[in-house]
């Protein structure tokens, strides 16, 4: 995912994603244990992609609290 995708996200499919990709993170490693794993690229770029989920996630959280800050 590039990240100019995910900050066009809604909160719930931003929730959908991180979910998914944690569930692919799961079952890549999965395979990557049992040897049937051919491209173990795979691993670090859906990490990096999980990163950048959570990091957008966390900047709305911030963002919405500063406004309720400023609000008062």
């Amino acid at each position: 995912m590039k990240p100019a995708e995910i900050a066009k996200m809604s909160d719930e499919q931003l929730a959908a994603a991180l979910k998914d990709t944690r569930a692919e993170l799961f079952n890549l490693r999965f395979r990557h244990a049992t040897g049937q794993l051919d491209d173990t690229s795979k691993i670090p770029s859906i990490k990096k992609d999980i990163a950048r989920v959570q990091t957008e996630i966390r900047s709305r959280e911030l963002a919405a609290t500063a406004a309720v800050a400023d609000a008062n």
